[in-house]
């Protein structure tokens, strides 16, 4: 594609690496660009990058990045002439294309109307059926009644799939396995819908077991041509939403792949589709594709298909919004090799995949992959938004030579100050299963036991590299005294005794452990090498009030430092009846009073937090004595929502 555009400044509506990875884009075409932030965000990467930057409000999405008024204003004080949603917040919402057009304003996107039939999941597939693209059997009428829901599921047989018709991400989506749970799934899924969409409209689907997703890649201009660019597989799942993508897909070779692209491209001519968009398919083992949706927007995996089709999509989005022919027909579409990226979000896999917001102390990208970030070291990860941080994406001339290159980048990658999900990625990508192109929707939940196992010896490899690096001269034990130190992990507490000896040698004696010699021979930074038991070893260390992170090996630990704390009595532990807030967030619901019988594991405050809702559950049987929050309430880690008395 070539040529000058119609607009000459962009105004970018979202933030974090998609809003830097539009603006750079932008930059190389020479159009202009301008951010808009929330007061959370006003140091953020992307309002560094832009141009012009405008705050839009406070720091919740409603209150800012959710504000098309506020949106449309923005590009009109600074003179955009044209707007990019990004994906997530106003991406697929019909309402801000609309007000684009009365403003006379290019929507980098397609048209107020198409996005509306397609963002409505039950419209959507009405008109896919209409358009001859093979559709899951289910029920998306307008009878909303919870008693015509479960007759309708009854009728579609268990499982079945409860989807938010104005969903996406994961939210408002409940799999239910037996009749018995169906009313307390429909609620629960509602409840999100409403919460997420200002809907509470649901589908039923029936449930494909241990299916493939594998979505399809279009691009559209308004002449009339369309063109698709392969397919993406996204089987490796959390929540049902997406934690690795690929192209091509294990599973599907030329015809399957020419098959899906039709069925695509003749569903995008039949709506009038305009941009890129993305249909998702569900891939059974019959090799069978059935139709889920269609995001009407840049798909967060975008950079997979441009790593194996040589393409710019944001560019092309940009040339075709500006009233441009496609500059290639499906004929000249070329694949080479093969790409994998990971999304790197801020959560505990360990806790279920709790959120966690905070500062990202210490951030260092790996060189020789691709990474799509817009993080700084000491960046805050609000609490009010999506997860995800960066992407990390390798590319080689097989499969296996993207695997060995994201893990390799992957283990470089340094991310400390709060928990992420680095070393529960490595272990997906090392998994035998993945490994041989082999994973389905099923991949995470099967073998959720063998990602991130029992960490044994490296956990205490660890742990001795941190009582080192704290007992070295010039940090906190400066005395030639052996010094007991107490580091907790997770539920393991490791009591090492520290000397400092002569030469930067520490001597650490632990019970049940043979004694070792330490010594650092080279500091760089955050970069430490030192050797242990005879061998050399390179850690990166990081140090704050609270504990040490240490990376060996590749993977990262996190341990508390409880040295200089009271000891704890009488066994108070996470087992004590505290019920604690995991993560910062809007509390949605309270569901025990003081007084009440609780059992182990019953659901009794539930939280929201980056877009999703997370469940916390008595610790104990016993009666709650205590409760610290009502709803509405903002809460952060650690905070004490209810007190139970065992017993």
């Amino acid at each position: 594609m070539s040529g000058p555009t119609p607009f000459t400044k962009l105004l970018v509506a979202n933030r974090g690496e998609i809003a830097v990875r539009v603006m750079r884009t932008a930059r190389k075409m020479g159009v202009g660009t301008v951010a808009v932030y929330s007061q959370a965000d006003a140091g953020a990467a992307h309002v560094r990058m832009a141009d012009e930057a405008v705050c839009i409000g406070g720091p919740a999405p409603g209150e800012s990045y959710l504000r098309i008024g506020a949106i449309i204003e923005a590009a009109r004080k600074t003179g955009a002439d044209a707007i990019h949603p990004g994906y997530g917040f106003l991406a697929e919402n019909p309402e801000l294309p609309a007000a684009c057009a009365q403003a006379g304003i290019v929507f980098v996107g397609p048209r107020a109307e198409v996005i509306r039939v397609m963002a409505d999941k039950a419209r959507a597939k009405a008109s896919m059926e209409a358009a001859g693209v093979p559709c899951v059997p289910g029920y998306q009428g307008e009878d909303q009644g919870d008693q015509r829901l479960l007759s309708e599921a009854r009728r579609i047989g268990f499982p079945v799939m409860i989807k938010a018709t104005a969903g996406g991400g994961g939210r408002g989506m409940r799999r239910v396995e037996r009749e018995r749970d169906f009313p307390g799934h429909l609620e629960s899924a509602k409840s999100e819908a409403k919460g997420a969409f200002g809907s509470d409209s649901v589908l039923l689907e029936k449930a494909i077991v241990d299916p493939r997703h594998v979505e399809i890649q279009i691009m559209a201009d308004r002449h009339g041509n369309v063109i698709h660019l392969g397919e993406r597989d996204c089987s490796i799942q959390r929540r049902h939403q997406k934690l690795i993508e690929e192209a091509p897909s294990p599973a599907v070779g030329p015809d399957l792949r020419a098959a899906m692209g039709r069925a695509s491209v003749t569903a995008a001519k039949a709506i009038g589709y305009e941009g890129a968009g993305t249909f998702e398919y569900l891939l059974d083992a019959q090799g069978d594709f059935h139709f889920m949706e269609m995001n009407t927007r840049l798909q967060v995996e975008h950079p997979v298909t441009e790593a194996v089709t040589g393409l710019d999509l944001v560019e092309m989005q940009l040339r075709v919004a500006a009233g441009e022919r496609l500059a290639l027909g499906q004929e000249d579409v070329r694949f080479d090799g093969h790409a994998i990226e990971l999304r790197l979000c801020a959560e505990d896999p360990e806790a279920g995949f709790m959120p966690q917001g905070g500062r990202l102390t210490l951030w260092e990208p790996a060189d020789g992959i691709r990474v799509d970030h817009g993080l700084q070291s000491g960046a805050e990860v609000p609490p009010h938004y999506d997860s995800m941080i960066a992407k990390l994406v390798a590319h080689g001339p097989t499969r296996e030579d993207a695997r060995q290159r994201l893990l390799a980048g992957l283990r470089e990658t340094v991310a400390m100050g709060l928990r992420t999900n680095k070393d529960f990625l490595g272990d997906c990508l090392a998994h035998p299963v993945f490994a041989a192109g082999g994973a389905t929707t099923g991949f995470v939940a099967e073998h959720r036991g063998a990602l991130s196992a029992p960490e044994g010896s490296e956990a205490r490899a660890a742990m001795l590299a941190a009582a080192l690096l704290r007992a070295e001269p010039g940090m906190r034990l400066t005395h030639g005294f052996s010094a007991p130190l107490r580091l907790m992990r997770g539920e393991v507490e490791y009591q090492p005794h520290v000397q400092v000896r002569g030469d930067g040698v520490c001597h650490v004696e632990m019970a049940g452990h043979d004694a070792l010699d330490l010594r650092v021979v080279e500091r760089r930074g955050h970069r430490v090498a030192f050797d242990m038991a005879g061998a050399r070893r390179v850690a990166v260390f990081l140090a704050g009030p609270a504990g040490v992170y240490v990376q060996t090996a590749g993977r990262c630990f996190d341990f508390t430092d409880l040295t200089f704390r009271p000891g704890v009595k009488g066994g108070v532990a996470s087992g004590d009846g505290t019920l604690r807030a995991t993560m910062n967030g809007t509390v949605v619901s309270v569901n025990a009073a003081v007084g009440d019988v609780v059992e182990p594991g019953q659901p009794l405050v539930v939280i929201e937090a980056m877009k999703m809702e997370h469940a916390h559950v008595s610790p104990v049987a016993g009666r709650v004595t205590a409760v610290n929050v009502d709803k509405g309430a903002q809460v952060g880690p650690r905070a004490v929502l209810m007190e139970i008395a065992a017993g």
